[in-house]
């Protein structure tokens, strides 16, 4: 069976370095409940260069909720935000670093780019 969030950290990962997050500095724990088990992802950001592994250790935020409500986020059908209001996902520690997060979250299913929505509306040159 698929696993959208493990999709989202690995492809996070394999990514290297990040110019949206280029200028952040930290790191989140994800803390992500599903069947009475806890899986922890370990996100570290240097000026855009990240890396994610399987960690437990300290992290300047972490994130604590779902993992359903995050593969949902993780695939467009949920807004991170939404799911802070609706308290699906927890922050604790320095919540900027959750806040850049959502530069990395893919739109929702079907979304494109409003410039290159706007290119096709208007035709080629």
């Amino acid at each position: 069976m698929s696993n959208p969030t493990a999709n989202f950290f690995d492809a996070l990962d394999r990514r290297g370095h990040e110019p949206l997050l280029e200028d952040a500095v930290g790191s989140i724990r994800f803390d992500l409940e599903q069947d009475h088990e806890v899986d922890h992802w370990l996100l570290v950001i240097r000026r855009g260069d990240v890396h994610v592994s399987r960690e437990e250790s300290g992290a300047d935020c972490v994130l604590r909720g779902s993992r359903a409500a995050f593969d949902r986020i993780v695939t467009g059908r949920s807004h991170i935000y939404a799911a802070w209001v609706r308290n699906e996902l927890r922050a604790e520690g320095d919540v900027r670093l959750a806040r850049l997060l959502q530069r990395v979250m893919p739109g929702p299913p079907g979304a494109q780019h409003p410039r290159e929505f706007a290119h096709r509306k208007s035709g080629p040159a």
